[in-house]
């Protein structure tokens, strides 16, 4: 039975697609990009999600690890994550919660029952299931079976992607999905791969092919100040999808909502990189775009 890596399931959301939305995050992404609010959906294994701030030292998750893959020293909890199975004993008896697994294995037939729960508000609100992550089209065949499953009970879906993945995985979903969200971060193929680890050539060539076969696509543009808002970007942006089957674009600024989960996952951030772009700029991309006749909305 197909299983995937889930990193959470986000009732009653208004973003990422019309109405009321199931946004279902996967586990896992071929891109590394400095800005990622999601690091937790980074990884395709499952992760130890560790808050200092709350911990105070008691032992405790020592004491009932099972595989004595934590130890305290000098006042700092440390943990051999190649002894670590996720055994959730730590979790489970953190009587402060700071620690968290991140990564929960779902069935389809699992998944589908909590997408179902709320059908009621998709059809209330125009709403539906939004696949999103990580990278959902990584996990190809689990995610074929949710949408295929949801088109025959009418579940509107949407595919949040990178777009980063050879283009036979969206073949083998065009037809359940009613609308991709399609991220484009960088049009200069060497700059793409400094901020996000991989070129761009794939997932450009994607996108088109994703209009020529008739996809509904809503562009989302994560727009941060010195990497990607300069007008040589944003026009070279405009340049290339004048002529695709963009229904709608979002300009997404930059926040540091996800920042602190850095720290929590040990994993470094290029903070000092990151800018939210100013009102005044985000309105005169907001207009350069509709200069050229596309439907544009600040945020998600």
């Amino acid at each position: 039975m197909n299983r995937a890596l889930i990193t959470n399931i986000q009732k009653y959301s208004v973003h990422d697609g019309p109405g009321i939305r199931t946004t279902v995050f996967f586990k896992g992404c071929p891109l590394k990009c400095m800005w990622c609010h999601n690091p937790e959906s980074q990884s395709y294994y499952k992760q130890m999600m560790y808050n200092k701030e709350k911990c105070n030292l008691c032992g405790e998750c020592k004491r009932r690890c099972s595989n004595g893959a934590i130890h305290i020293e000098a006042e700092k909890i440390n943990v051999e994550f190649k002894k670590c199975n996720f055994c959730e004993n730590c979790v489970e008896f953190c009587i402060n919660n700071a620690r968290e697994i991140v990564g929960q294995e779902y069935t389809t037939s699992e998944l589908m029952k909590e997408i179902e729960k709320d059908k009621i508000f998709y059809e209330q609100s125009g709403g539906g299931l939004t696949l999103s992550g990580g990278e959902v089209m990584h996990q190809i065949d689990f995610v074929h079976e949710i949408a295929r499953q949801c088109k025959a009970k009418g579940i509107f879906v949407a595919i949040d992607t990178c777009g980063y993945i050879s283009f036979h995985h969206f073949e083998k979903v065009l037809e359940y999905v009613d609308v991709f969200l399609y991220d484009l971060k960088l049009m200069n193929s060497q700059k793409h791969e400094k901020y996000t680890g991989v070129p761009n050539e794939m997932i450009l060539e994607n996108l088109k092919k994703l209009s020529e076969k008739g996809a509904k696509i809503h562009l989302r543009l994560p727009l941060i100040e010195g990497v990607n808002t300069d007008n040589e970007n944003v026009n070279a942006i405009v340049d290339f999808i004048k002529n695709l089957n963009i229904i709608h674009i979002n300009l997404l600024p930059y926040h540091e909502i996800g920042s602190d989960k850095y720290k929590r996952l040990n994993m470094k951030y290029e903070y000092d990189l990151m800018k939210k772009p100013s009102d005044e700029r985000l309105q005169e991309i907001k207009r350069l775009f509709e200069k050229n006749n596309f439907k544009v909305k600040i945020g998600g």
